[in-house]
């Protein structure tokens, strides 16, 4: 007997922000697989006596490597168990998923895919401002700020990333973001240009900052909070 896996989108932390669909999930798992930022209030919607196992990765700490995720939930699933694999954010947006579908599909596992609120719509709302500014901003693009190695991606398209036209949304890019940023300024992106760094974002001690490209990256070679953090620059609407 073979089970199911369900990847349900936790949205940025906020409980109030799983869709419906995410909720019935929860509500009928045999077993949730969940990363640090889908815990706390959100697992209250496991069914009582699912097995809960943290399999988050943040960076600088000690996590379970990718290929144990994916093992994890082969086992569950082999069991005949019906298994939500909880992910922040949206799964879709740089959160491995891909790697964990490749997993069940090489051991014969049915999935389904449950969109969510991704951080990045949630750090805008958080901010009383839009994603896209008519005449101004009419594109958006999601990047990594960090590779395998934890370093900035040394294959981005810095044109496209210093458009001024285009806001940008950084993920996983406090620790990078110093670098990202003297590249940005080299290839054409004005200093000032006004940046947001979003942490915690839908968790208690959310953290709003307001800043531009040079001031942000000066603040964060200084020091760091341990907070997840996500950043926009770009010509974004004052809230």
């Amino acid at each position: 007997m073979t089970g199911f896996v369900s990847f349900v989108s936790s949205g940025p932390g906020d409980p109030d922000l799983l869709t419906l669909k995410a909720v019935n999930r929860l509500g009928a798992a045999d077993a949730v697989l969940f990363d640090d930022l889908s815990s706390g209030p959100i697992l209250a919607h496991a069914r009582k006596g699912a097995d809960l196992v943290g399999v988050g990765k943040r960076a600088g700490r000690p996590s379970p490597n990718q290929s144990h995720v994916s093992r994890l939930l082969v086992d569950y699933a082999k069991t005949g168990a019906k298994v939500v694999r909880l992910k922040s954010g949206d799964s879709g947006i740089f959160g491995r998923l891909e790697e964990e579908i490749d997993a069940l599909r090489a051991a014969g596992i049915g999935y389904e895919i449950i969109p969510g609120v991704t951080t990045a719509s949630a750090a805008a709302a958080a901010f009383g401002i839009p994603l896209t500014r008519r005449l101004a901003a009419r594109r958006v693009q999601f990047v990594t700020g960090a590779d395998i190695t934890g370093g900035l991606p040394s294959d981005q398209n810095w044109a496209a990333l210093a458009d001024a036209n285009a806001t940008t949304v950084v993920f996983m890019g406090k620790r990078s973001f110093p670098a990202l940023a003297a590249q940005l300024i080299a290839h054409g992106l004005p200093p000032e240009t006004p940046a947001l760094l979003a942490e915690a974002v839908g968790h208690e001690g959310q953290r709003l900052t307001r800043s531009t490209v040079t001031a942000l990256a000066e603040t964060l070679a200084e020091g760091r909070s341990d907070l997840a953090g996500i950043i926009l620059y770009g010509p974004l609407a004052e809230g």
